[in-house]
């Protein structure tokens, strides 16, 4: 998309940061931490090694000395955050951005397309749904209507083949356990009762008779959001019958597994089941729903590579995997038998990382070619069609759709242009714009530039950089730069809202490829990982130099992000190299890495980092890179705003919390560390407009107040 109506309001400008101005003197802004209480007696014994631990007792959320200090240092947060004159001009710009209509693409059930709405400044997207022929469409679910402040939300929605039922998952407070409400879609109605303490899971239906899902016993009372959840569980659910009742299908003591997930296939002849005890690799099974008592057939038994069965008709299954392929290709499986031993490679292994959708009976297979999407259509025999035609260099995703239909959707996006929806005829290829947003941004004026740097290994890696056209590079440009780089997942261009902020002030918006992420495939992922994460912080530095060494922005002009993960990569950076920024937003980050899988389902996570347990070697290489263990006595260290969430059940906020404390403790020097810590909030999914804008507000007010950049009217 390339125009952009720009509605006729007074638009706010925000000045360059090397303009002069008069309105802000950037005077320290005084901040008084916390007094924070240490038990010096709290020490665990590794390999003979003593390790500290003197807040330990933030790992009790739940009790009132915690509680107390979350609440003295919000109030410090805000207070400092309050104090920042153009705080409130910021928020009333976003609340102008967000405020536009912003849709999903459409996906047939029965006789509706569904699709979600979200209505200018709305908290929850509504879904909406409506028949071929019908003016007007209706609303089926709307989420806002969960609580009165937005913070309950839609957690997932799926519906029998028939589209007759539908299960749909709630979060309150953005936690991952969810209440699961099945309704008659015919008539809004619901179905027997709601089922509770349902996670990390999907609704899998075998007809109309009763559903599959998976989840875990819930952690004791006190514990429930950061206490460990290591066994998943799938059951089955028959319509009608108390959820006490439902039948354990697999997992549990008799097959004990972290993650559990199932589907079924669209012609309900075949249960699938995927079973792992990490973030990468997992097992495959089928079962013939077809005949009763019937047994669980083993595909893959190894964790040793990725497995994902997608489709299947009267001969074969159809498997995506990366085994003996690390960009990953589509085999055939016969019915029979499935076993690998007797695949046939269908779409072979590319130099590009490969995604699999189907729709219509076709194959579409996206490929990341240095992170931006292309996508390939082929027929279910192998045989290419075309190339699908993507409006431009970035993101596409969707080509989802059941076997009969004719036509898929998909949308599209980049780091400069909006996510527009497209209607695809898959017979002729013909796409045609359906939904396109209408906002105050044009996408005309700003363009994305991708480089390729050398790390420290001289590893090239690439970076996108997103600014205004003709923007003078005399390394006096606020600059953010982001990145994740873990757990095999790719970053691809995506349109922020937030940031045109940033780029109207004549900002910059970087975002590098580390390695750890999924972006060239498997082998780009295991050279980030245990003994070779510090190939991902070297990556991020080098991102950072090469921002530094090319004028884009300079040390006092440059800040750096990264969630989940992605705090972890903040935090391990800024204790490595402090000088290395002026600004640090260390966001819901994995701080303690001696300690992050002993947690809810934080075990899980030791394919990428492995334990303090696993040997001498690596629990030296964890806590010589742990953020917690790594604040030295007596450095200044960057501005920081740390965030985290209370409801964070993935990365529980006790990691935040310890951060901070060692931060505020040895921190010397003039720049503020600070965290806030938002209530009825988790990881970040779920969270409502009004949190939201809230969150992105204080962040580019303290970026910029600590970058000395004055944004005005």
């Amino acid at each position: 998309m390339k125009n952009i109506i720009v509605l006729p309001i007074v638009l706010f400008s925000l000045v360059s940061c090397n303009q002069s101005s008069t309105e802000t003197d950037f005077k320290k802004i005084d901040v008084k931490y916390p007094i924070t209480q240490k038990d010096s007696s709290v020490k665990d014994i590794y390999f003979g090694t003593t390790v500290a631990d003197p807040y330990r007792w933030m790992e009790n959320d739940t009790a009132a000395n915690t509680m107390a200090w979350v609440k003295a240092e919000n109030e410090v947060t805000d207070g400092y955050l309050a104090s920042i004159p153009f705080l409130p001009a910021i928020q009333s710009r976003l609340k102008e951005l967000w405020n536009y209509n912003k849709y999903s693409a459409p996906f047939k059930e029965g006789d509706y397309n569904y699709y979600s709405k979200k209505t200018g400044l709305q908290n929850q997207a509504v879904i909406y749904r409506q028949k071929e022929g019908q003016k007007e469409p209706e609303v089926f679910l709307d989420p806002n209507t969960f609580s009165s402040n937005g913070t309950t939300s839609l957690g997932g929605m799926n519906f029998s083949t028939d589209g007759s039922l539908c299960g749909y998952q709630i979060s309150e407070g953005g936690s991952d356990w969810r209440k699961l409400i099945i309704l008659n879609t015919i008539t809004k109605e619901q179905i027997g009762d709601t089922l509770f303490d349902i996670k990390f899971s999907s609704v899998a239906w075998k007809k109309n008779e009763g559903f599959y899902y998976s989840s875990y016993d819930k952690p004791k009372e006190g514990s429930q959001l950061a206490g460990k959840t290591d066994r998943h569980k799938l059951y089955y659910h028959r319509l009608g019958q108390p959820q006490s009742e439902d039948q354990l299908v697999f997992g549990g003591e008799i097959t004990p597994r972290r993650y559990i997930g199932a589907s079924v296939s669209e012609n309900e002849k075949w249960l699938f089941i995927f079973a792992a005890n990490s973030t990468y690799g997992n097992e495959l099974y089928v079962q013939d729903l077809t005949k009763p008592n019937t047994p669980i057939i083993p595909i893959v038994k190894d964790m040793a590579s990725s497995v994902n069965l997608f489709d299947v008709d009267d001969q074969y299954f159809y498997i995506q995997t990366d085994k003996g392929a690390p960009n990953s290709k589509v085999v055939i499986a016969p019915l029979n038998k499935p076993q690998s031993e007797h695949w046939i490679d269908l779409i072979p292994e590319q130099k590009e990382v490969l995604s699999v959708n189907t729709g219509g009976g076709n194959i579409f297979c996206s490929y990341l070619k240095d992170a931006i999407t292309k996508v390939l259509q082929y027929d279910m025999k192998g045989n290419k069609i075309r190339e699908v035609v993507l409006p431009g260099l970035g993101t596409a995703s969707g080509f989802n759709g059941k076997r009969k239909e004719k036509t898929v959707f998909y949308s599209f996006s980049s780091y400069t242009t909006p996510s527009t929806i497209y209607k695809m005829d898959i017979a002729s290829g013909k796409a045609e714009v359906y939904k396109k947003p209408t906002l105050q941004f044009n996408s005309d004026d700003y363009e994305s530039k991708q480089v390729f740097y050398p790390s420290k290994d001289g590893t090239k890696i690439p970076m996108m950089i997103t600014y205004k056209k003709g923007i003078k590079l005399d390394g006096n440009n606020p600059t953010l730069l982001y990145a994740y780089g873990g757990f095999s997942v790719s970053i691809t261009p995506y349109f922020s809202t937030s940031d045109i902020i940033l780029l109207e002030n004549g900002g910059i918006y970087a975002v590098a490829n580390l390695r750890g992420g999924g972006e060239y495939g498997e082998t780009w992922h295991n050279q980030g990982i245990k003994t070779k994460k510090q190939n991902v912080f070297d990556d991020f530095i080098y991102a950072a130099k090469y921002l530094k060494d090319n004028k884009y922005t300079s040390k006092e002009k440059l800040a750096i992000q990264g969630e989940s993960n992605g705090g972890l990569l903040v935090g391990a950076t800024i204790t490595q190299q402090p000088d290395i920024c002026q600004v640090a937003f260390p966001f819901v980050g994995v701080m303690d890495m001696l300690r992050y899988h002993k947690f809810t389902a934080g075990a899980g996570w030791a394919y990428d980092y492995g334990t303090a347990e696993d040997s001498k070697e690596m629990f030296e290489y964890l806590k010589n890179y742990s953020p917690v263990h790594n604040v030295k006595e007596g450095t200044n260290y960057p501005a920081t705003l740390i965030m985290t969430a209370d409801h964070d059940d993935r990365v529980v906020p006790a990691h935040s919390f310890k951060f901070a404390a060692n931060l505020q403790e040895k921190h010397k020097g003039d720049n503020p560390v600070l965290i806030s810590i938002e209530t009825k909030a988790g990881h970040g999914a779920g969270m409502s407009t009004e949190q939201t804008i809230k969150a992105e507000s204080h962040k580019w007010a303290f970026m910029f107040y600590n970058c000395k950049v004055t944004p005005k009217k």
